[in-house]
């Protein structure tokens, strides 16, 4: 007699989809860095950044991209109420801005002798610092 099995999760083929679902993207921006945004309707606009999701590779940028969203009261006591938050944005339309001149510029990575990662402004040729992650 033959053995039933759910054909979705049999074999090579389930393990290959879930393996892409969970692959994070590379982003060459993170969390606290003040960044310009270079395509979209909020092309110019300048803000830090508060998130970034790593699976879809987009990321949230204080006061840019904002949407209104509709919020329901949970309580007798609350009300209900349209609030303004920031939507993510990917990350290829956003540029991190150079220390040296304040413009947008390319990144560019250097490994120390030391094993360390410096992230490198392809126009000045500076150092660009990592935010200080505070949680």
């Amino acid at each position: 007699m033959r053995i039933l099995t759910h054909r979705k999760t049999r074999g090579e083929r389930a393990r290959k989809r879930h393996a892409i679902n969970a692959e994070r993207t590379p982003i060459h921006v993170a969390k606290g860095d003040t960044v310009r945004v270079v395509r979209g309707d909020d092309k110019g606009k300048e803000g830090k950044i508060l998130r970034v999701y790593l699976k879809t590779g987009r990321v949230t940028i204080e006061g840019v991209n904002i949407v209104k969203k509709h919020r329901k009261a949970r309580k007798a006591e609350e009300q209900s109420q349209i609030m303004e938050m920031p939507a993510p944005m990917h990350a290829s339309n956003v540029m991190l801005l150079d220390p040296k001149s304040g413009k947008p510029a390319r990144v560019r990575t250097r490994v120390d002798t030391d094993g360390t990662k410096e992230r490198i402004s392809a126009k000045s040729g500076d150092a660009i610092p990592r935010p200080v992650a505070r949680r």
